[in-house]
């Protein structure tokens, strides 16, 4: 297969490809999206996608890579050490809360692999590594507030992580749905603190219940 430009700039090639790709499968899925869609919106060939990325599944792979590692790095960010274990693991809701409301095609490409049944995810190198920093950064949140007497010592990191996603997950996922037979749009602006702190109060309820 032909190299690509050499005027192109490798790394940024492969991001716009993958931005475009992103908004495809999130849209259509893994069976509905075409790679030619993808070069068309580009205004490159298929050619040049596969020069990168291989074939479409694996630019599909390639895409739930980038989404995974996006909200696994900003978890990183958070500042465990030097925060109250109670606000740590508030913000950490919180900013769970804010990637998945304004990167709604990471909820969507999450529902469609679900769809697959995770067949794609069990064929990456790198997803499977993605969990361990999430889980790290829970645990020392917890580790820190058991020794300050104010989490329980019967907390799996885990259970933690999943109440906080299935939250993040439902309100964006199922935005329509709920909406459509209980009349609240779960997005509504208004209501954005509201769902947000509630979050943070669930969570720490379940730290702190004796």
């Amino acid at each position: 297969m032909a190299a690509p430009d050499r005027g192109r700039d490798p790394d940024r090639t492969r991001a716009d490809i993958l931005d475009v790709a992103t908004a495809e499968f999130a849209d259509k899925g893994y069976a509905g999206a075409r790679v030619d869609e993808i070069a068309a919106r580009m205004s490159t060939t298929k050619r040049m996608i596969y020069y990168y990325f291989g074939n479409k599944e694996q630019l599909y792979i390639a895409v739930l890579e980038r989404a995974y590692a996006g909200i696994r790095s900003i978890e990183q960010e958070l500042d465990v050490e030097h925060l109250d274990p109670a606000d740590a693991i508030r913000q950490l809701a919180e900013l769970t809360f804010d990637h998945h409301e304004s990167h709604p095609d990471f909820v969507r490409l999450v529902s469609i692999e679900n769809i697959h049944r995770a067949e794609h995810i069990a064929r990456s190198s790198v997803l499977p590594g993605l969990a361990n920093p999430a889980l790290d950064v829970l645990a020392t949140i917890l580790e820190r507030g058991r020794e300050a007497g104010v989490f329980r010592d019967d907390v799996d990191p885990l259970d933690v992580h999943m109440v906080i996603s299935a939250f993040c997950v439902f309100r964006t996922a199922n935005r329509h749905t709920f909406n459509a037979i209980f009349k609240r749009d779960m997005l509504d602006p208004g209501l954005r603190e509201h769902y947000r702190k509630l979050l943070g109060d669930l969570v720490l309820a379940h730290l702190t219940a004796r």
